[in-house]
């Protein structure tokens, strides 16, 4: 166990080293630059040529990224030129605005997903599990801009039970958790539909085991078959599926919190590339690396307590 997390450490670790060389030279191979974008087009040449200088873009690109991946290791994100703040101070301070809404979003998924699933495998054919399908199917197709768009519309301009923009106000628990109720629904619905036809899938197909069959056999009750034997394994690929799924928000919250006007890593990120704010964007980008893999290994190293014959193999 001691050494399948080792290994899953280093690739987490090279999984991050190369996800922020990849973006430092996207972020560098966009046309314009970046000290004139800032300064405006009134700026003088020598003005331009400071900025160059103070954003270290003098320098050989291959210099920078040297810099840029040193300066990681000793934990410093770098400057913001524009505000003089660390990049560190700046980024973290929007970080627990998409913690909240990504933890909300796949808690609130969990809660209603997994019982639906549960129950379409316990049901199996019924007109129950074809309604159950048909709202699942309907969840997963659904883009989250969209949801995010029309749950606005409705639930807060029309019948107005809930703010519209912002995150509310600090201090007042119960106001922001007002405001994150749509913003959380919008991105978490999708995955509603993909944690109920997984669990479904998995349920079925562990209801089938000998070792069911064996406990039906000794009279245990089907509830505690369902939940004390059969949910335990039908939940693994949900863990993993989880574990992906809190990457894969970070990216849907970009849209959600630009529609509910929230403050966010997300939001962060949008602003930032369009001012060409480099430092940020590349603070952003490590930041929102490093949560998507910390997810994945949590979820494999669940993975791995809970199943015996992943533990065999390691």
């Amino acid at each position: 166990m001691l050494l399948y997390f080792i290994k899953r450490i280093f690739l987490g670790i090279l999984i991050i080293g190369v996800a922020i060389t990849l973006m430092f030279f996207m972020i560098h191979l966009v046309p314009g630059d970046p000290a004139r974008i800032l300064l405006g087009p009134r700026a003088t040449p020598e003005m331009i040529a400071d900025m160059s200088m103070r954003m270290g873009l003098d320098q050989p690109l291959i210099i920078q990224l040297m810099k840029f991946l040193g300066n990681i290791l000793k934990g410093d994100l770098g400057m913001d030129v524009i505000s003089n703040r660390t990049v560190t101070s700046i980024v973290f301070g929007q970080l627990p605005y998409t913690l909240w809404l990504i933890f909300s979003a796949i808690f609130g998924a969990m809660l209603i997903g997994i019982p639906l699933g549960c129950y379409s495998a316990l049901h199996r054919n019924t007109l129950a599990d074809r309604i159950s399908g048909v709202i699942s199917v309907a969840c997963i197709t659904a883009p989250s801009f969209v949801v995010a768009l029309y749950s606005l519309l409705i639930f807060a301009v029309t019948l107005q039970w809930f703010p519209s923009i912002g995150a509310g106000e600090k201090g007042d628990f119960f106001d922001q958790i007002a405001h994150l109720v749509l913003p959380a629904f919008a991105i978490g619905l999708a995955w509603v539909g993909y944690l109920s036809r997984l669990v479904r899938a998995s349920m079925l197909e562990v209801m089938g085991e000998n070792h069911i069959r064996t406990a039906r056999a000794y009279g245990l009750t089907e509830a505690t078959i369902i939940y004390r034997y059969a949910l335990k394994i039908a939940i693994l690929p949900t863990v993993t599926v989880i574990g992906v799924g809190m990457g894969f928000l970070i990216s849907a919250a970009v849209l959600t919190e630009i529609v509910f006007a929230r403050p966010g890593l997300g939001k962060l990120i949008i602003e930032s590339i369009t001012s060409r704010n480099y430092p940020v964007v590349m603070g952003s980008v490590l930041i929102s690396t490093v949560l998507f893999v910390i997810s994945t290994t949590i979820s494999d190293l669940i993975n791995a307590s809970l199943d015996p014959r992943i533990r065999a193999n390691l």
